[in-house]
């Protein structure tokens, strides 16, 4: 049954490797020692999200699971830099969060409109026009292009919704949704008829409008796993206003009562904070009730909790402009749908420093290079100021700079570290 909707999905992503410089020189006729005029290599292509409002589903990552970003082009003679790599653009629903695979804490948010860029590709590497110096006037060596960053995440997705429908299948939540809004949930008689979460938008008045959720009926046990609860519980996360729904009637032998204490009590199982989330009870089913003392119990049973309860019937539309008003009332009091905050921090790349560098001295400028210095620089954001503290405690750690020293390198020379320069100070 839960084929029909996907809301959580593993993916890897691995953003371009930059391209390499060239080695070439200048040729041209009449033009003895044209010197070097070897192009940089193309910066990677980034991994980058993006919402999209025509999604509802994280299907299209049930069969796809690895996503690579086009590599920078190598450089070229006369100076012809390598085109960069296409950046890759991830579509994700609205309301999608990104968390690290390992530890699952949140990388980001995908609520707002804005793409998020997952994964930097790599720099291109120099092209030997960079190294010619007086002395070295034919530099035969150009730098390779840096490896893209990757990660491996998970995708789970939580409606924005301003308001949830809740409460035990065959309750009328479907009926109700379509009645408000213009939503056309599957209806039937029978339980799990809804297998995913429908949205339908709430016109109040011309300026008044919100976004309801017809959540999958939660049964008892669904926060330990059972029946179809466990897997949408966290699409009510985000819901400011919760509408729970009880069947009133009698029909098939419940307690409202009882049936209400349940589903709360799942709630509270799930998440303590979500328990504590404004309610408005809906006694469901009025038009077919058999017994009126069943709702008489509801009502002294939910009403000392501070939560209002409305009587209506969905299917004969009796009470659901009431509903809606009402529901309109509380969230202009409420604050505005949850966006998660990130708190995943980069983990420092793993560092084998026994590997040797390779150090060049040409004119004042100091050229270092080796395999785990470029993996370790693919590996840092050098627009965060956190990131370039790591880098540089990482090198002075690594013995970079006494290297450097017993070299001979003075204050004020130039260190190239793969084409990012900084000045030298003790």
């Amino acid at each position: 049954m839960a084929a029909s909707f996907v809301d959580t999905a593993r993916i890897s992503v691995h953003a371009g490797k930059g391209g390499g410089g060239a080695v070439a020189f200048h040729r041209e006729k009449y033009v003895a020692a044209g010197g070097p005029d070897g192009g940089d290599g193309g910066a990677g292509g980034d991994i980058v999200l993006q919402v999209d409002d025509n999604m509802s589903t994280l299907m299209d990552f049930r069969y796809k699971r690895k996503y690579v970003a086009e590599n920078g082009a190598d450089g070229q003679g006369a100076r012809r830099n390598g085109k960069a790599g296409k950046p890759l653009v991830i579509r994700v629903p609205r309301g999608t969060l990104i968390r690290d695979a390992e530890t699952g804490e949140i990388i980001q948010d995908m609520s707002g409109g804005e793409p998020f860029v997952l994964c930097r590709g790599g720099r291109g590497g120099w092209g030997n026009a960079h190294f010619a110096t007086p002395t070295r006037q034919v530099p035969r060596f150009a730098k390779a292009g840096l490896e893209g960053e990757s990660h491996d995440v998970v995708l789970e997705l939580k409606l924005l919704a301003d308001v949830g429908l809740i409460g035990f299948p065959n309750v009328g939540k479907s009926t109700l949704l379509s009645v408000v809004s213009k939503a056309q949930p599957k209806i039937a008689n029978y339980h799990f008829t809804t297998l995913f979460p429908n949205l339908g938008v709430v016109y109040v008045n011309e300026e008044t409008s919100f976004v309801m959720a017809d959540i999958p009926g939660i049964i008892e046990g669904a926060s330990e796993g059972a029946g179809l609860g466990h897997d949408f519980l966290r699409h009510v996360d985000r819901c400011r206003l919760l509408v729970h729904v009880v069947d009133v009637s009698g029909s098939e032998g419940r307690d409202p009562t009882a049936d209400f204490d349940a589903i709360n009590a799942e709630l509270a199982r799930w998440s303590p904070e979500l328990a504590r989330r404004p309610q408005i009870v809906v006694a469901n089913k009025t038009d077919i009730m058999e017994d009126e003392t069943l709702l008489d119990a509801l009502r002294a049973h939910v009403e000392p909790l501070g939560w209002p309860l409305f009587p209506l019937s969905a299917a004969s539309h009796a009470g659901t402009q009431e509903l809606v008003q009402k529901i309109a009332e509380l969230l202009a009091k409420l604050p505005p749908v949850k966006v998660f905050e990130p708190e995943y921090v980069p983990r420092p790349p793993a560092i084998d420093a026994d590997e040797p560098l390779e150090i060049e001295s040409e004119d004042g400028v100091w050229y270092v290079s080796g395999r785990w210095l470029e993996r370790l620089m693919a590996n840092v954001n050098f627009s965060d100021y956190e990131s370039r503290m790591f880098f540089d405690r990482t090198l002075r750690e690594c013995g970079v700079f006494a290297q450097l020293e017993e070299r001979g390198v003075r204050d004020g020379d130039t260190v190239d570290l793969y084409g990012l320069q900084f000045e030298y100070q003790k």
